[in-house]
């Protein structure tokens, strides 16, 4: 049982890529960070949040508990897309485009059922967000512990089936091997599922906007009215922050 949890824990790699909750879990066993990612759109609200000077507390559930636990953090929930669509002023939320033209707040809670769930999950390892939007922050970041020796996970959260299961989202593909094509990667042992990431990202570099919009992610945002927050999401390199999981929730790196 060792060896295959050794397997798919990618344990003979320096850097590490496998889906969700429960892949994230074995690629971080044993690795020093954990990179999240979740382009549509967790860690891209979350980078643009964090570049602004908000704490954000990352939250698994959007019901009584978030407002609970807002309470206690002092913070502000972050409402629903719909709940701030069409306002001049919206009040912080998920949606990236919706809180770009916000104002900033000091604490923010920030819900997801995917990335921010995963981020929340993930104990006993240095956690950091990234997204198409601040892959070359993240890259450089982790540049520095990578020469010194440490190990990477990096988990693209994906998306969900109506029944829960777990449907692996190529947007998340795409900002994960953004990050990883950001990096000087001669002698680090990658993995290769975190290679396949990279390589991937490599086919769609050219015209980034377009892919990410006519992925089915994007395809599924704009059919509801929010083709802003996939355009947000695809502006490479826009944000020049890396969202650092601490005690205290997110904070910039």
């Amino acid at each position: 049982m060792t060896g295959v949890r050794a397997a798919h824990g990618q344990q003979g790699y320096d850097i590490r890529l496998e889906w969700g909750a429960v892949g994230g879990s074995e690629v971080a066993f044993s690795a020093d960070v954990a990179v999240v990612v979740d382009v549509l759109s967790f860690t891209t609200t979350l980078s643009i949040a964090v570049g602004r000077g908000t704490r954000v507390f990352p939250f698994a559930w959007k019901d009584e508990r978030a407002a609970a636990f807002a309470a206690d953090k002092d913070a502000v929930l972050a409402v629903g897309r719909f709940e701030a669509a069409g306002l001049d002023d919206p009040p912080p939320s998920l949606s990236p485009a919706q809180l770009l033209a916000s104002s900033p707040v000091e604490r923010l809670v920030l819900p997801s059922p995917n990335g921010s769930t995963i981020c929340a999950a993930l104990d006993g390892i240095t956690v950091v967000g990234a997204s198409l939007r601040n892959r070359t922050a993240v890259a450089r970041w982790l540049a520095k512990r990578i020469v010194s020796g440490a190990t990477v996970a990096v988990v693209p959260a994906g998306e969900r089936w109506p029944d829960g299961s777990l449907r692996p989202a190529l947007e998340d593909l795409w900002g994960a091997g953004s990050v990883l094509s950001a990096l000087d990667l001669d002698g680090v042992r990658m993995s290769p599922e975190a290679q396949h990431a990279a390589a991937s990202f490599g086919l769609v570099a050219g015209d980034l906007a377009s892919a990410v919009a006519e992925c089915a992610s994007g395809q599924e945002l704009a059919a509801v009215g929010f083709a802003d927050d996939v355009a947000a999401a695809a502006d490479l390199d826009a944000d020049d922050v890396v969202p650092l999981l601490t005690d205290g929730g997110f904070v910039a790196g």
